[in-house]
């Protein structure tokens, strides 16, 4: 069964930092693409960013590009979303995601199977 577990969020001020990590289980990590999504209240979930299964391609959505990076750490089993010049617009819940094949990356909610239970991000002015 795969699970995926969020954590890093909280409270800070614009112009911060934080660090979000998801750790995954229930099967080989290295194999499949990661996403991080996020949804502000009262408003859909948006796709943030997106890593392949190696590390090698990496997306990013235009309001958080130059701002966030996603990497990731196949021996354990962990994907990080690194965010700076955080801005009160960025208030939401972050959300990990993975699919449910091997080898394919996306940045549409549809592209993804398996879901985190979300961290809050709140960004204060």
């Amino acid at each position: 069964q795969v699970q995926l577990v969020e954590s890093g969020g909280g409270l800070v001020q614009a112009g911060g930092s934080l660090r979000l990590s998801c750790a995954a289980s229930g099967r080989t990590f290295s194999r499949y693409a990661m996403g991080w999504f996020r949804q502000a209240p009262g408003k859909e979930r948006d796709f943030v960013a997106a890593i392949s299964w190696n590390g090698g391609l990496t997306y990013y959505a235009d309001s958080v590009k130059g701002r966030f990076a996603i990497s990731r750490d196949n021996a354990k089993n962990t994907v990080y979303l690194q965010m700076n010049s955080l801005k009160p617009e960025d208030t939401a819940i972050y959300y990990c995601a993975t699919p449910y094949a091997r080898y394919t990356i996306g940045k549409g909610g549809n592209d993804y199977d398996y879901w985190g239970q979300g961290t809050q991000v709140t960004v204060s002015s």
